[in-house]
C-alpha cells in the first residue's frame, strides 16, 4: 500500500483521485451527495478533495482540520508556486 501512495503522489493528486475512485466508489459516494463537488475539486482543489474524502467518512473533527489544512495549503502551493518560479520570464520596465 505504500508503494501505490508513493506512486499515485508522484503521478499527481488528479491521477489518485480518478484511481482511488475507480478502487472505492463506495467511499467518495458516501463522501458526496452529488457527482458535482468531486468534479469541481477534481478541476480546481485535487489535495483539498483528497484531504476530505480521507477524513470524511468518520466524521470530521479534532486533529483532521490540520489535514484539510494541509491539502488547501498544498493547492495554494500549487496554483501561486508556478508564477513565483516563472516570475523571471515575466519582462518588467526599467525607469
Amino acid at each position: 500500500m505504500c508503494c501505490l501512495f508513493a506512486s499515485l503522489v508522484m503521478l499527481g493528486p488528479r491521477a489518485a483521485i480518478l484511481i482511488w475512485w475507480l478502487i472505492q466508489p463506495f467511499r467518495w459516494s458516501e463522501t458526496f451527495d452529488t457527482f458535482l463537488w468531486p468534479l469541481v475539486g477534481f478541476l480546481v482543489a485535487p489535495w483539498t478533495t483528497l484531504m476530505y474524502v480521507a477524513v470524511y467518512p468518520a466524521g470530521i473533527e479534532g486533529f483532521d482540520y490540520v489535514w484539510l489544512g494541509a491539502g488547501v495549503a498544498m493547492d495554494l502551493a500549487t496554483w501561486f508556486g508556478g508564477g513565483y518560479t516563472n516570475r523571471h520570464r515575466i519582462p518588467t520596465s526599467q525607469a
